[in-house]
């Protein structure tokens, strides 16, 4: 029998609730804080740089070096928590 009130979520003994909750929060933080702390400055660093100027080529090798460390985590993150919620779903 279900029990009024209590969120769906919030049963951590289900089979896959953990996975779940794991795969959640590594999709947040390596997707969307990892874009806010790291690839938005860059971007935004780069949009002010004058690309005719002397001072754009160390920014430019700056952003690239930088720029793709920091896509390659949020790629393995993403593909990480989808194995993750895969595996949740799986435990149901």
């Amino acid at each position: 029998m279900r029990r009024a009130g209590r969120a769906r979520g919030l049963r951590w003994q289900e089979p896959g609730a953990i996975a779940m909750i794991c795969g959640g929060t590594l999709y947040v933080l390596g997707m969307f804080v990892v874009t806010m702390v790291f690839n938005v400055p860059l971007n935004d660093q780069l949009a002010a740089t004058d690309p005719a100027s002397a001072a754009a080529a160390p920014v430019w090798a700056r952003y690239l070096t930088d720029w793709t460390f920091w896509n390659h985590v949020r790629t393995v993150t993403s593909f990480a928590a989808t194995a993750l919620f895969i595996a949740a779903i799986a435990a149901r």
